[in-house]
């Protein structure tokens, strides 16, 4: 889903912010965040705020990249800071025109592109929440927003891998890899990876992929973020295992 396709991509980001914040104000601040590593609630709270705050520089055209806070702690000044970053992206992205010059991931693009990636930024980072207050990955995400999980996907495909790639943090994929998803474009339709990395697509599967993997988009998104395991029941995994191993060994986001 391209930002054009979505009918009010203020609404859809809105929402999807309001959901982290609400869940903010009841968490704990120093509960452990499982799926980050060394994180406690309150980084991850401060770390999607200066991500909102850096992406609205960007869709300004400047890049005022810098390390994560590590404070306030309290929960309250936490809610305080989280409102105010997720309210400035959106008030500065409604006012900037959607085709309006910005720096992007890829170098300079539209503003439309941040949309987007802050969507999917949040979407991610409302599962880790969840997870931190005792949810599973899958809690909230069934059934909601297929559509939105399966831009997710395409993004990690065509703009996170590749940059990635680019970067030399990660290498280019040297097996095909099917991802179906079955609540979207049917169970015919795939995102295929197989080398070079370019050849990431939409489109019916291949029947020559390496290994197969078929489940709701959420979960396909989820497996990439490193957020969800293909053992995971929500997944149905078929083909090599090894190959599978190594594309999800290849660092496929930051």
């Amino acid at each position: 889903m391209r930002v054009d396709a979505i009918e009010d991509p203020v609404c859809v980001l809105t929402a999807a912010q309001e959901s982290f914040l609400d869940l903010l104000g009841r968490a704990d601040p120093e509960a452990p965040v499982p799926t980050c590593g060394a994180w406690r609630v309150a980084d991850l709270a401060l770390h999607l705020a200066g991500i909102h705050w850096w992406a609205a520089a960007m869709a300004l055209g400047v890049d005022l990249e810098g390390t994560d806070a590590s404070q306030p702690r309290e929960r309250d000044r936490l809610v305080e800071i989280y409102g105010w970053a997720s309210a400035h992206l959106r008030a500065t992205l409604t006012e900037r025109a959607l085709d309006a010059p910005a720096l992007t991931l890829d170098g300079p693009g539209p503003a439309a592109f941040w949309y987007r990636r802050q969507l999917h930024e949040t979407l991610v980072h409302l599962v880790d929440l969840r997870v931190a207050t005792g949810a599973t990955p899958r809690s909230g995400t069934a059934g909601t927003w297929s559509a939105v999980w399966a831009d997710t996907v395409d993004e990690v495909v065509t703009v996170m891998h590749p940059r990635q790639v680019r970067l030399g943090r990660a290498t280019a994929p040297t097996v095909a890899v099917d991802l179906v998803t079955t609540d979207v474009h049917g169970p015919s339709e795939a995102i295929v990876l197989a080398p070079p990395v370019a050849s990431w697509r939409i489109g019916p599967s291949s029947g020559e992929a390496d290994a197969r993997v078929v489940g709701p988009a959420w979960a396909l998104a989820l497996l990439l973020w490193g957020r969800l395991a293909p053992d995971d029941d929500a997944l149905t995994v078929s083909g090599t295992p090894a190959a599978l191993r190594a594309v999800l060994g290849s660092t496929l986001v930051p």
